[in-house]
């Protein structure tokens, strides 16, 4: 069983830096899409940051020059720093993986929350 645990949420002033990190188990990262989703209070599910297994990171608009997705594939962990955090910012982050085979296959952590105020 794929396993993904996410950890470092918390609450923190705007203007301010915090560093997510996902531990994933059973499953090479190597070969795996690796990204952090967030979902706020009433609204969908939205794509942050995602590194694919053969590419480059790419940045959700809103946090391009503010957040780095980076992964080390000797812990199997994959991390988001976050700086200059914002309160839209706020909400539920997610690690996500990502396998294709014959089609995509998703798993999920938990989530962590992330609380931003001003």
């Amino acid at each position: 069983q794929v396993q993904l645990v996410e950890s470092g949420g918390g609450l923190v002033q705007a203007g301010g830096s915090l560093r997510l990190s996902c531990a994933a188990s059973r499953i090479n990262i190597r070969r795996s899409d690796m990204g952090w989703f967030r979902q706020a209070p009433g609204k969908q599910r939205e794509l942050v940051a995602q590194i694919p297994s053969g590419g480059d990171p790419h940045y959700a608009d809103s946090v391009k020059g503010r957040f780095t997705i980076s992964k080390d594939n000797t812990r199997e962990s994959v991390y988001l720093d976050m700086n200059n955090l914002k309160p839209e910012d706020t909400g539920v982050y997610f690690c996500n993986a990502q396998i294709t085979i014959r089609s995509p296959v998703n798993y999920w952590g938990q989530g962590t929350q992330v609380t931003v105020y001003s």
